[in-house]
């Protein structure tokens, strides 16, 4: 096999991606090359906080670049009429009573694009008339790291059940977390181990696929940041601001939760059953778990968490 030209991280700064860097720094893994973080403009304090940490005591050290790119505030975006917005995955309370959502393009804009057009740049692509890097030589491809541990597995599998590979030329993906076995709590052990036993989840202070739990940890941690998200939600409920500006029909009211009723008002303390399952002992009757999770709907019990650039949470493969 060709050997890469660059090896690259997709480094959102969660539990997975940080593993990933702290494995490459100590030399358990190939050396990196560069490390990429696309910054929607709108992740929490802890994240950017956990991120500056990552790169003062891990990636310098080690000789690692860590490259913060963005395409833009994603919340900013979304209220500003004038702007083409990149929708997010919104939960839409149809007018005829009916309950849908809204397309997801927001990690393919926000997090996707930014970091190839970066890898393009690394690799020696000549800047374009407008600035942005154009065609990479000939030959040259990136080893894109991700960040998908063993309980994720199916994140990291494409409708066949074969590993994705990437859509463009010059950037491959690889998985050295399922190499190497690892699933989260592993990650988390290898975290605590170097003092980051408190990385958080990375992903959008807003993002629709949060659980409750992770709800709930903004409202009774970050107060500001749960304001904000209750102001944003508010905000939207009418559809995008780019929408109404230009006339168009609305198709229903949006929401962030998925109980689609406003995000202060919504059943944020409700208990779904994979966080509920998580707190029992090895011992629980398998059948009062079949029977708890049968009275649960799919969205409840998704257990949704974090958000990765090359396959969003929602378990849609990402284009």
């Amino acid at each position: 096999m060709t050997a890469p030209t660059k090896r690259i991280l997709s480094l959102g700064a969660g539990v997975q991606s940080s593993a990933l860097l702290i494995l490459a720094a100590r030399g358990d893994l190939p050396r990196l090359d560069a490390a990429i973080f696309s910054d929607t403009g709108w992740e929490p304090a802890a994240v950017y906080e956990h991120l500056d940490r990552l790169e003062r005591e891990v990636a310098e050290p080690a000789g690692i670049p860590i490259h913060r790119v963005s395409s833009g505030n994603i919340r900013n975006d979304a209220l500003d009429p004038a702007h083409r917005f990149a929708s997010m995955p919104l939960f839409i309370k149809n007018r005829d009573g009916g309950d849908g959502m809204t397309r997801r393009q927001c990690t393919s804009e926000y997090k996707l694009k930014p970091i190839k057009e970066k890898t393009r740049e690394i690799l020696g692509a000549e800047p374009r008339e407008d600035g942005k890097a154009g065609r990479v030589p000939k030959g040259a491809f990136a080893e894109q790291w991700v960040g998908i541990s063993t309980d994720e597995i199916g994140r990291a599998l494409d409708q066949d059940g074969n590993l994705k590979t990437g859509d463009v030329k010059y950037s491959r993906n690889r998985y050295p977390l399922l190499e190497l076995d690892m699933d989260r709590e592993k990650c988390r052990a290898l975290l605590t181990a170097h003092g980051f036993g408190a990385t958080p989840k990375s992903a959008c202070i807003g993002c629709p696929f949060h659980s409750n739990m992770q709800w709930r940890e903004l409202r009774d941690k970050s107060p500001e940041e749960w304001e904000d998200a209750v102001a944003f939600d508010a905000a939207i409920r009418a559809g995008s601001a780019r929408a109404n500006a230009q006339g168009q029909p609305l198709l229903g009211q949006a929401f962030l939760h998925r109980s689609r009723v406003p995000l202060d008002q919504a059943p944020i303390d409700k208990v779904s059953f994979h966080e509920w399952a998580g707190r029992q002992s090895d011992a629980l009757s398998i059948l009062a778990v079949a029977d708890y999770e049968e009275r649960l709907s799919s969205e409840e019990s998704a257990g949704l968490t974090g958000c990765s650039p090359f396959s969003c949470v929602s378990g849609e493969e990402v284009a």
